[in-house]
């Protein structure tokens, strides 16, 4: 039993924080935005232990449907699943119980605004794992899957979806174009092989120069963000530290070898994480 548990650990990544946090960062902007700093407890709570709990269920998901790719890639041959250490019946049990619970929590303490919106974000998260086998740019997909939790927070908090939240949605978009190519540039060479399509392998030779850009793109919409709705200097020395991150990934990426591209994708938590400090602290200081 101990075994089995262990081995749907591995399958929702639980024991691998970096998802969730690349998940959680937005949702967390969006919260301290939507609120002006001064967050609802419950909608706090409800929406961490949601995300954990859509993260984990995703991931169950994903690798059910890459479960005949994921074997003959060396990264993820060891994969539960693709291992066959657990049945597909398992996998699939283990991410609805995820996403009912998650579904619940948002029944009883959300309003109804943000269950409408929450058949959106299960759709996403449910659907994203196919698009790699048709959508030449599945990244874009996952950008806005993995930030769907924004105008999910802006309903929660205020009972409507401003431009403003679709704009923070837009940035996301961009942020995940740009880690998660450098996490496809890892595996460009088995992607080829298997034919996944991947933004790694649609940008070829291109592909540092286009993270770079999403990343620019990313930091500029967040940067008229902060302008447009009145943030000031903590904001944007989080702003300023953000763009020093991505120059910092620029050197990991530009060798193009699979080590450095995973290191810059994982360190993009920390990009994620100063963005949300100077959002909270500039909020912090007004009061």
């Amino acid at each position: 039993m101990l075994e089995r548990l262990k081995h749907y650990v591995a399958l929702t990544r639980l024991n691998k924080p970096i998802g969730i946090l690349l998940l959680l960062w937005p949702t967390l902007w969006a919260i301290w935005i939507a609120s002006e700093g001064r967050p609802d407890t419950t909608i706090l709570i409800v929406f961490v232990l949601g995300t954990i709990l859509m993260r984990s269920a995703g991931c169950a998901i994903n690798d059910y449907a890459d479960r005949d790719f994921d074997a003959h890639v060396k990264r993820t041959a060891e994969r539960p699943l693709a291992a066959k250490k657990i049945s597909t019946k398992e996998a699939l049990a283990v991410a609805g119980v995820l996403a009912f619970t998650a579904f619940l929590l948002v029944v009883f303490f959300l309003n109804r605004l943000t269950l409408y919106l929450s058949f959106a974000a299960l759709f996403l998260a449910a659907s994203y794992p196919f698009t790699k086998r048709f959508f030449a740019m599945p990244q874009a997909y996952l950008g806005i899957a993995f930030g769907f939790g924004i105008p999910m927070a802006f309903a929660a908090q205020t009972g409507s979806v401003p431009a403003l939240a679709w704009w923070l949605l837009a940035a996301n978009v961009f942020w995940t174009l740009a880690y998660d190519t450098e996490y496809a540039m890892v595996d460009r060479d088995d992607d080829v092989k298997i034919g996944i399509k991947t933004t790694a392998l649609l940008f070829g030779r291109n592909d540092v120069a286009i993270v770079m850009a999403c990343y620019l793109m990313m930091l500029a919409i967040m940067t008229v963000i902060g302008k447009v709705i009145g943030l000031g200097w903590p904001y944007f020395i989080g702003v300023g530290i953000a763009c020093s991150i991505t120059l910092f990934h620029y050197t990991l990426i530009r060798g193009r070898e699979r080590d450095e591209c995973f290191k810059a994708f994982l360190h993009n938590n920390w990009l994620g994480f100063t963005l949300w400090c100077g959002v909270m602290f500039d909020y912090a200081l007004r009061t």
